[in-house]
């Protein structure tokens, strides 16, 4: 006969979940600040070339990951790498049904699309207006995974404070 009962693992604590999201969180929110400040950078210091304007946000996005300069090369693929971290926290917080940490989370992954196709549109551009965008985009996302960190609360001391 087949036993349909379902065992824990014993390694995870119940406080598991809620510190993973909060170690995203944390993530997220150095990973927007050194994104922000490439961004900056981009913005002072590199100039787009004429070649990759005109197009789609794709477009965009294909152009300066293979022919921008190398800042907006890094910054382009940075951007990508928090999108699929966003919606990693996304995804994990719904499981955990923890929805004010998943309605965060769907509000930065929000935010964060909505600046990366803000850049695009920049670099297909070359309009003030995208690289505005862009930033006070990242500024909500990073307000969103602040407040997460908030909403997840302080580590419990002896509860998930390993190194795991």
């Amino acid at each position: 006969m087949l036993d349909s009962t379902r065992t824990r693992p014993t390694d995870r604590t119940p406080a598991a979940g809620p510190v993973l999201l909060r170690r995203i969180s944390l993530g997220m929110v150095a990973g927007l600040l050194i994104q922000y400040g490439l961004g900056m950078v981009v913005n002072l210091y590199v100039s787009v070339p004429a070649r990759d304007h005109g197009g789609g946000v794709l477009t965009g996005v294909g152009r300066a990951l293979a022919n921008g300069p190398a800042a907006l090369t890094v910054h382009a693929a940075l951007g990508l790498l928090l999108i699929l971290g966003a919606v990693n926290l996304v995804i994990r917080a719904a499981v955990l049904r923890l929805r004010p940490v998943a309605w965060l989370s769907g509000a930065g992954l929000l935010a964060i699309v909505g600046a990366a196709a803000s850049g695009a549109a920049f670099v297909g551009s070359g309009a003030d207006g995208g690289s505005l965008a862009m930033a006070l985009l990242t500024g909500v996302a990073l307000l969103c995974y602040a407040v997460n960190l908030f909403v997840l609360g302080p580590v419990q001391p002896g509860r998930g404070s390993s190194g795991s």
